[in-house]
């Protein structure tokens, strides 16, 4: 099965995404924004960013967890992955956004 993204809305009215596996685990989550174009411009960016290598910053968070972010080409975050307990995890999770990443299906909770 295909993933997809889903658009929600927060309690303060603010939108994000997050971009789901097949098997319905979240792979990448986005930062807030204040109008929903911009989350749906934000869902657009991974689209396009998404099966591009380059486009992986691989991180290593303060308690040795690994973890990564998906960057634009003007080098904004687009969106942040969970803590991963290795980096060969961190790798397949990339992997999966790559995979996952261009779906067209957007499921809009908001």
């Amino acid at each position: 099965m295909a993933g997809w993204f889903e658009l929600s809305k927060s309690s303060d009215g603010q939108y994000r995404f997050v971009l789901k596996a097949g098997n319905a685990e979240t792979i990448l989550t986005s930062e807030l924004y204040a109008a929903k174009a911009s989350a749906e411009n934000g869902i657009a960016s991974v689209q396009t960013n998404s099966a591009s290598e380059d486009r992986y910053e691989r991180k290593t968070a303060s308690n040795g967890k690994a973890f990564f972010n998906l960057k634009a080409a003007n080098h904004q975050v687009i969106g942040t992955s969970q803590m991963y307990a290795s980096e060969g995890n961190r790798d397949d999770g990339i992997k999966s956004v790559q995979t996952n990443g261009s779906t067209k299906t957007v499921k809009d909770l908001s």
